[in-house]
């Protein structure tokens, strides 16, 4: 049944070309919404502004391969493996999530272009279902034990607000679409919701968070060039609070830290926020 691809069977009822507009159009809709949410927001503009404001307080001007391993660092830690979670369950759900989409939608672009006339392999369909299944072990781990609103401020897991919108379609596409394999892959109302809720997904970008997943490596790689440079986002280094001339500075460290300030401790990470 998991190596079975379900878009072979539709295509009997619903024609390939059909198939293959609407993930073409899915596609437009993704780059369109993107592009209307950058300058609807105003973000490429907000970066550039921000990365112009950054060079005039600059130490040293890096050079094109230390720039390359920061990219290559921000490739590494910020999107293959969500290092910037502190909380491993929180990145564990992630990368599930992550992972999991990117299988199902790369398995989905070949079932219905490459072998809806043809057999197709059987890790290829397996695959599809397997990243359903990863994005659905995630996202529902996420919308229950996770989400901010439910675990730390008390909040029924059902309250569904519009910033809720990207994960729930693409729950919703993933889970309508494992169901609908699974009951035979036959035009039903499974299929419907499928296609109600992966049209929501890809169509909705413009609000919300799909375009977040882009702008996210643009932001982090900026940060860490600004740190590499001495610009630090204008903010001043904070240097060692045991330093005298620091102390001489700021002469209220002494009183409010002692002559040698410690370890601050773990502040607001000592306990889980659940005071509701």
């Amino acid at each position: 049944m998991f190596s079975m691809n379900p878009f072979a069977e539709l295509s009997a009822t619903i024609p390939l070309a059909v198939m293959q507009a609407y993930v073409v159009v899915m596609a437009l809709l993704v780059v369109g919404g993107t592009l209307i949410d950058v300058i609807h927001k105003g973000s490429a503009k907000f970066f550039f502004e921000k990365s112009k404001s950054a060079e005039a307080m600059r130490k040293r001007e890096l050079g094109g391969g230390e720039k390359m391993g920061i990219a290559v660092k921000t490739v590494a830690e910020d999107v293959l493996t969500s290092a910037e979670f502190c909380n491993p369950k929180r990145r564990m759900s992630h990368l599930l999530t992550m992972y999991g989409f990117i299988v199902f939608l790369v398995s989905t672009i070949g079932l219905v272009f490459a072998y809806t006339d043809r057999p197709a392999p059987a890790l290829v369909a397996q695959l599809w279902h397997l990243g359903a299944a990863m994005v659905c072990v995630g996202g529902y781990w996420f919308w229950f034990c996770i989400r901010v609103d439910v675990s730390a401020e008390g909040n029924p897991w059902y309250r569904v607000v519009r910033a809720d919108l990207f994960i729930l379609s693409l729950l919703g596409t993933t889970t309508f679409g494992l169901i609908w394999s699974l009951t035979g892959a036959g035009t039903n109302l499974w299929l419907a919701l499928f296609i109600i809720a992966s049209t929501v997904l890809f169509g909705g970008v413009l609000w919300s968070k799909f375009a977040h997943m882009f702008f996210k490596p643009a932001a982090a790689f900026q940060k860490r060039v600004m740190k590499a440079d001495g610009s630090r986002e204008n903010m001043p280094e904070i240097g060692d609070l045991s330093d005298p001339e620091l102390q001489k500075k700021f002469p209220d460290i002494p009183e409010y830290l002692g002559e040698k300030p410690g370890y601050m401790g773990l502040g607001i990470k000592r306990e889980q926020p659940r005071h509701y």
